[in-house]
């Protein structure tokens, strides 16, 4: 008798038999038990399966942040397909281009919300009816494929999707137990779009471990967030930067159900060690910093207490993580020099599907290359010092604009900063800064703060006040299009 290649979804399976009456997600006044969600995923399944889902085929998740949606996820994963998932909120034609280049054999969208160029599936009435319908089969498949395409790039340039297999993102959910605290006796409060890699990651690790996932989906309010946590005693929390920013606009009083959270976590995009020290004393104590890509998974994780010792780290690299610091020509650099940051693990992709073209550029020797710049230090801390693209270049000089942002961030006026290059026929490249203000200041206050604190070739020749960023639908800054706007020199 063969044994069998270990699918996700039998998990879930393993825990609506060994802990049926375990709540396994919440939703408003929705609960859903293990044995009941494990009944729920079957007849999905089922029902791919009768529209046509194959072993190994492509299907669209195009839902909003709703128990249906997690429980395709693990739907599609029993049904022997592999994920695609795709942003409700993004128009018709930026649905049509992933879509026309990943090829679904169906996409799973909300009622009414059917796209032309792709067979749309609505989870309408009809939808409930033959699901609650479908004929479960007498076996499923097993795991010994592809599972998920998790988009790269969003919708700006050719879509990339890198091809994760059940057993790769099994080893990011160790990942998730080991660094950074979800288990099976914690209650995961999910308050970022399933869409993105780490609410629908950290949602399916839960979900993995047999814990609680409790889903509060945006838009909402920091009050409303923080009585959610009460409500439900939510143990585990991930924000983005762009939200927790929100959070310290707060009082105490409303960020008070936050401080019983066992941890909080932040990923995205790198905090100020100003903003991490307030995270800590305002919001949550268990404040842990988590570096990570969609390709790879994660990369580093930084404790708190390793906050205070080097507070301009993202942390040491994570669970069976091996990271270098090289220069262009792979060579490997000495301690504390800046260079591109590699990586390689049991969790990283080995490429994006069908597009060998990208997939030379970010993965080379079984390496993957995230597109950022950093150094470790002797202890093997990492820092990161922007994404290698933003570098900025003046006369010869490497600048690096997270290091000009921090500054600016660290000035009470400002509220959030961006940097970019600014062409120039003399230097190649000035600095030019965009922020955000919370209370009055100009321009010139910020240059001469700058000026106390970096080179004299680092400081801005202009700062530029703005009422709000280009942003995607993460909060992350375009920062092409804020150098768009930047006149001629």
């Amino acid at each position: 008798m063969s044994s069998r290649f270990p699918n996700i979804a039998d998990m879930l399976a393993l825990h609506g038999r060994q802990r049926p009456r375990q709540i396994a997600i919440v939703q408003g006044e929705l609960t859903i038990d293990y044995q009941t969600l494990d009944a729920l995923i079957d007849q999905r399944a089922a029902h791919l399966q009768a529209l046509g889902v194959q072993p190994g085929d492509v299907v669209g998740v195009a839902l909003r942040d709703s128990a249906e949606h997690l429980m395709m996820l693990y739907a599609v994963a029993r049904a022997g397909g592999v994920i695609l998932p795709l942003d409700c909120r993004w128009k018709p034609f930026e649905k049509q281009r992933v879509t026309q280049h990943f090829q679904p054999r169906c996409v799973v969208v909300e009622a009414g919300e059917a796209f032309e160029g792709a067979h749309c599936v609505a989870t309408d009435d009809t939808w409930v009816q033959q699901v609650a319908a479908a004929q479960r089969p007498s076996e499923w498949p097993d795991g010994q494929r592809g599972l998920l395409l998790s988009l790269s790039s969003g919708t700006t340039g050719r879509p990339k999707g890198p091809m994760l297999t059940h057993q790769q993102l099994v080893y990011r959910f160790y990942m998730h137990w080991a660094e950074l605290g979800l288990g099976s006796r914690e209650r995961y409060i999910n308050a970022t779009p399933l869409y993105f890699g780490g609410g629908r990651a950290f949602s399916m690790s839960s979900l993995y471990a047999g814990s609680t996932v409790v889903l509060c989906p945006p838009p909402y309010t920091p009050a409303e967030l923080a009585a959610e946590v009460q409500r439900t005693q939510s143990t585990v929390l991930f924000l983005v930067p762009t939200l927790l920013r929100r959070l310290l606009e707060e009082d105490s009083a409303t960020l008070a159900p936050l401080r019983g959270l066992h941890t909080l976590i932040s990923s995205g995009s790198a905090l100020t060690a100003q903003e991490r020290h307030r995270i800590r004393t305002d919001i949550c104590p268990q404040f842990l910093e988590y570096y990570s890509s969609t390709e790879g998974g994660g990369v580093s994780t930084l404790s708190p207490d390793d906050q205070l010792r080097y507070e301009e780290s993202v942390g040491r690299p994570a669970l069976s993580v091996e990271v270098q610091i090289v220069d262009n020509e792979d060579r490997l650099l000495p301690h504390n020099r800046v260079g591109r940051i590699r990586y390689r693990g049991p969790a990283v992709a080995q490429g994006f599907h069908a597009d060998p073209e990208a997939s030379t550029e970010a993965f080379k020797d079984g390496w993957f290359y995230p597109g950022d710049l950093g150094s470790m230090n002797e202890e093997g801390f990492l820092f990161l010092r922007g994404r290698a693209k933003d570098m900025i270049i003046r006369g010869g000089v490497n600048i690096y604009p997270q290091e000009i942002e921090a500054t600016l961030l660290a000035h009470p006026a400002v509220s959030d900063a961006a940097v970019v290059g600014w062409p120039s026929r003399e230097f190649n490249e000035e600095v030019a800064a965009f922020v955000l203000l919370k209370s009055p200041v100009d321009p010139q206050t910020l240059t001469d703060w700058c000026r106390e604190a970096l080179a004299s070739y680092k400081v801005p020749r202009q700062i530029f006040i703005e009422h709000t960023f280009p942003r995607t639908s993460l909060g992350k800054v375009i920062k092409a299009e804020l150098s768009a706007r930047l006149p001629a020199l």
